[in-house]
Order: structure tokens, then C-alpha cells, then sequence
């Protein structure tokens, strides 16, 4: 008589103990009938201690309770399932196991399961990790106080946190999945579009302007535009960002105007003044261009008789009277103590003559004590009398003390002084 054919689950069991993984066999009861030599060591028991008791009585009910589903998959459907759950044997620490479980089916009846164990406790942690950094940066992004949004490559809104949704005064639903365009409107979006586009070509972008209907009234904002990459470099879409720089752009500002704009007069600087007349002879050929040197008449007398205080108001309007004299185009500045520059282009030596008059009259009007204080006014053209800058300025400073030795409250051109020589 033949020897019987072996079951298929005997065979699984003899290749079962050269496998180096933990496996079990367990009938409908979910009795554990079978387990190779790994599972006894893994399980840290005696095959005696381990066959014939249930997955409830070996590792507790909440062991039971996690493997019920895919025992009840695997015997009622045939099919392989799975779970994973936390590994607490004695003497063994802690461990993430997954549990694969497949059926062994005999003349097409499941007969038994078999469960095959696999350590994924290091891959479990860093999934868990992984899953932690991104609720923490989700948490970090949703409540930052700079509204922020990701765009998609067709200018669709795929994330907006609760800044920018404030900022919109919209609700997620209302922002979320709609194209930039539909949230902002079509004026923002045009403003916007030439920065997208350098972001979606690879560039990191930067513009700052100033936005009127806020609640605290307009502010200077900066959005950046920062592509997002995949692993071959290209452009998925891209994150905004929206920062308040007001205070520094006002900071900024006022540094500027510090250095550009004498902090008495609010004329321009000594040097922000000489830059200019430097840029300006550049030029010269083509837009010939005066330069005035104003110095004015009595005014220590002024300050030593009524004090420094209607010193400054007496310079100050006089700054004032300059510069409204002038095209905005021109310059005033101011040189020193009480000596101003004007920088103005002309059309000839007899119309800077005229605005030379024009600004002693200026001068004169706007000086209180006017039988005391008057103005010497002394000045130089471009390219005719000099064509740099330095040189242009002593040519008016010249001309600006001719005035004064001829008797001060007049008008004395570079030209005629070289035409009385």
C-alpha cells in the first residue's frame, strides 16, 4: 500500500523550519496547532506551553482582539490579510510586529491559517517620526501669523493656513482648490502673475508693495514666491509667503532720508547733493545746467540777536522758498550752515541769469527780518564754465563771494567775472 501523499499544510510545516521567521498554524478555533522553531523562541515558551491553547490564552484578549479581522478574512474569504500590532513577550522587549495571515485551504475548505511574523518595529518608528514632524509642521504652518498658500502649476490653491484665510476673509472651503485668480481677483492676480511665473521656472522671487484696505490702515507687505521641487528638479508648484515690513520699510525710509535729506531743512544733503550734480554733468552736453551757490547776508546776527531756535525757522524757510522755486526735477540742498546749493537745468545763460533773480526774490520774501538778513547768490553753467563737479562748484562759490564784495543782495554770474578780468 502507497505511502499517503502529504497534506499541503505538511508541507508548508516542513518548510516552515527553515525559515528563520516566526510561524504559527492555527485551526478555526484559532487554537495554535503547529509553530517552527523561530516562533518558540520568539514566543519565549515551550512548543508544550504554546500547542493547543488559543491566541486569546497565550497573548491576552487585546492580542485576540487586533488578529480577529484578518483570522476571520483569511477563513471566510480564502484571502490573505494582514495586521500589525506591538510585541509585548517576556523576556524580549517591546516590539512592532506585522502579521501576515493566509489561509491553507484543503479540497476548498480552510482548513487552518498560518501566520508568518515580520519585525518592522525600526520601520514603524520612523513612520511614526515622519508622521510627528508632519503633524508638528502642519500645526507650525497652520498658525504661523504670515498667511501662507501652495499653488499648484495652474495657479490652483492647494493649501491656505488660517493668516491667509483671515487675510482673505474667507473660509478654507471657500479658497482651498479655487484658482488664485477666483479667491484675489483678476488685479491681483495680473500683479502677481510675473513673479509666479519666474517661480514656476525655478527662481526664488521677492517683491514688496504697499496695500491700502487693511484693518490697521495701509502697511508695506513682501511675498516670496518659492518653487517646490521634486527629486529630478522639477517645479511642482509653489509656496507664498506674506510678511508685514512696514516698520522696517519705514526704518529703512527715514535711514535713507538721513542721509539724503539735511535733518533741519528736509532739503537734500551736502553729499546727496553732490551725487547729484555729478550724475547731472553726465549729461551736460546735451541739457546744460546751473549751479547756484546762496549764501545768506546778516545771518549770524540773527542767531546772536534772537537765538539758534529763529536761526533754524529762518533757515527752514528759506529751504522751503528754494525749493518751490524750482521744477521737481531740479535740486536744492544744503551745503553748510547757512549756505544753500540749487542744481537746475536752463536753456541758456539769460534764463539762469532769470532764476537767479527768481530765487534772490524768493529769498527775499520769505525773510522776516528783511532790512537784516538778504542773500548773495553766486553761479556757474555747465559745460560752459566747467564740467565737473567740483570744479563747477567752485566756479559758484566764486561767483557767490563776488556778490558779497560788491555789496551782498545781488546776483554775480562765473561768466562775468572772467568777462571783467
Amino acid at each position: 500500500m502507497p505511502d499517503p501523499q502529504p497534506t499541503p499544510a505538511a508541507h508548508i510545516e516542513r518548510l516552515a523550519e527553515v525559515v528563520a521567521l516566526p510561524i504559527g498554524r492555527w485551526d478555526t478555533a484559532a487554537r495554535l496547532i503547529y509553530c517552527n522553531s523561530p516562533y518558540v523562541q520568539w514566543a519565549g515558551r515551550s512548543r508544550d506551553q504554546l500547542l493547543g491553547r488559543s491566541l486569546a490564552e497565550l497573548y491576552g484578549e487585546a492580542a485576540w482582539n487586533a488578529a480577529r479581522p484578518a483570522f476571520e478574512h483569511a477563513f471566510s474569504r480564502g484571502e490573505t490579510s494582514s495586521y500589525e500590532r506591538l510585541l509585548t513577550h517576556p523576556p524580549h522587549p517591546p516590539r512592532w510586529a506585522r502579521m501576515q495571515v493566509f489561509p491553507d485551504i484543503e479540497n476548498g475548505v480552510v482548513a487552518s491559517v498560518f501566520t508568518i511574523a515580520t519585525d518592522i518595529h525600526e520601520d514603524v518608528l520612523a513612520r511614526e517620526a515622519l508622521i510627528a514632524a508632519r503633524v508638528r509642521l502642519d500645526r507650525f504652518t497652520e498658525n504661523i501669523p504670515n498667511p501662507l498658500i501652495y499653488l499648484d502649476r495652474d495657479g490652483v490653491i492647494r493649501f491656505a493656513n488660517k493668516a491667509y484665510r483671515d487675510a482673505c476673509g474667507k473660509p478654507a472651503e471657500a479658497i482651498v482648490d479655487h484658482h488664485l485668480r477666483t479667491v484675489r481677483g483678476d488685479a491681483v492676480w495680473q500683479e502677481h502673475l510675473p513673479y509666479l511665473e519666474r517661480a514656476l521656472a525655478g527662481e526664488t522671487v521677492h517683491y514688496s508693495r504697499l496695500v491700502d484696505g487693511l484693518t490697521h490702515g495701509p502697511r508695506w507687505l513682501r511675498t516670496s514666491f518659492v518653487p517646490d521641487f521634486d527629486d529630478d528638479g522639477a517645479v511642482l508648484g509653489l509656496y507664498t509667503v506674506t510678511i508685514d515690513v512696514h516698520d522696517l520699510t519705514i526704518a529703512q525710509e527715514q535711514l535713507r532720508r538721513s542721509v539724503e535729506r539735511d535733518a533741519l531743512t528736509d532739503v537734500l544733503s551736502r553729499r546727496a547733493m553732490m551725487a547729484r550734480i555729478d550724475g547731472v554733468l553726465a549729461d551736460a552736453l546735451q541739457a546744460p545746467v546751473a549751479l547756484y551757490f546762496v549764501d545768506l547776508d546778516g545771518f549770524k546776527s540773527v542767531n546772536d540777536e534772537f537765538g539758534h531756535g529763529e536761526g533754524d525757522e529762518l533757515l527752514v524757510r528759506v529751504g522751503a522758498a528754494l525749493q518751490a522755486s524750482v521744477r521737481v526735477e531740479d535740486a536744492v540742498g544744503r551745503f553748510g550752515g547757512d549756505e544753500f546749493l540749487v542744481l537746475a537745468e536752463v536753456r541758456d545763460a539769460a534764463g539762469a541769469e532769470a532764476l537767479a533773480q527768481h530765487l534772490l526774490a524768493a529769498i527775499r520774501n520769505v525773510t522776516a527780518l528783511a532790512g537784516r538778513v538778504s542773500a548773495s547768490v553766486g553761479y556757474a553753467l555747465a559745460p560752459g564754465d566747467a564740467t565737473q563737479a567740483i570744479k563747477l562748484l567752485q566756479c559758484a562759490d566764486e561767483a557767490m563771494y563776488a556778490a558779497k564784495r560788491q555789496g551782498k543782495n545781488r546776483v554775480k554770474s562765473f561768466a562775468g567775472l572772467t568777462q571783467a578780468r
